[in-house]
């Protein structure tokens, strides 16, 4: 969801409002992680109890470093922090609700003009960011110079994820100009398929054929487009069962199935086990959470 750089970027494509993505998966998430947590647990630990046993050392991280508590944030602001971009979208997006019907001012001036500008994704990750500098940082009385250290190692981090973006975008167009959307638009154009439905399984294709969770919805938002225009489907209904098609199915060609697997200590069954059928739990019932919503809104 936002302010994520995909769903933002996804949101953007299809004329999506990113903060009534956000209360719409907000929405989808609660039921999602209820069956893919606690539910899914249970019944994991009886076909891959070894998956469960807790390690004391990971080997994918090395040597690591036992905190003391009272060197560490405390649980309330570590959350407030972690949320803070989303607390400002929900914001935006409850103002716009209640004083102009859920639709972006026009021309926004005063208490409008700055509501919807800390409600906008990038306007939110900088006021974000600033925020966790001194809640992580000048407030826990870290030297500025080991706080730069640490932004110039995120920074790496995303130069990566900014190019996959802009590959899979490179790629949605070669499509689109290849007259792929064209012909799948023509293809369904008498089909009684919901589109949503479509979106989800176009979305699941490509996730299991190209790995990237990013690659998949940036390019399945491009073919599915024209779709969504000639059939009328709320955008962020689009957005989200696009976003949830993308998680189906990680294996061995997913940058995070692997993360997975050294993180948790797992082998690649294990990995196949948990991660995998996790992923495709959430992907299924994020469909039906999306399916509902679009019989309500």
């Amino acid at each position: 969801m936002p302010p994520h750089p995909a769903p933002t970027a996804i949101a953007g494509a299809l004329g999506a409002n990113p903060g009534t993505v956000l209360v719409y998966g907000l929405i989808v998430a609660i039921p999602a992680a209820i069956v893919a947590g606690p539910i899914f647990t249970k019944l994991a630990q009886k076909f891959a109890p070894d998956a469960f046993v807790v390690k004391k050392q990971l080997t994918a991280f090395g040597q690591q470093k036992a905190f003391q508590i009272d060197e560490t944030p405390s649980f309330g602001i570590s959350v407030l922090t972690s949320l803070f971009p989303v607390l400002l979208m929900g914001i935006t997006t409850v103002y716009t609700i209640i004083y102009n019907d859920g639709q972006p001012f026009k021309n926004p001036k005063g208490i409008d003009a700055f509501i919807t500008m800390i409600g906008n994704p990038v306007a939110a990750m900088i006021i974000s960011l600033v925020f966790a500098l001194w809640a992580m940082g000048w407030h826990q009385g870290r030297a500025t110079k080991d706080m730069m250290v640490t932004v110039e190692d995120a920074v790496k981090s995303i130069a990566m994820l900014l190019l996959i973006i802009g590959g899979g975008a490179a790629f949605k167009q070669i499509l689109i100009d290849g007259g792929i959307s064209k012909q799948i638009s023509d293809l369904f154009i008498h089909s009684a398929i919901s589109p949503l439905i479509l979106a989800w399984l176009i979305t699941v294709l490509l996730r299991v054929a190209l790995g990237s969770a990013t690659v998949a919805a940036l390019t399945a938002a491009g073919l599915v487009q024209p779709l969504m225009a000639a059939s009328g489907i709320n955008p962020a209904l689009m957005v989200l069962v696009i976003g949830a098609g993308s998680l189906a199915f990680s294996h061995v060609n997913d940058a995070g199935f692997w993360m997975f697997k050294e993180y948790f200590d797992l082998n690649v069954k294990q990995t196949l086990q948990i991660w995998t059928v996790l992923e495709t739990i959430i992907a299924v019932v994020g469909l039906g959470m999306a399916l509902i919503l679009n019989l309500i809104v």
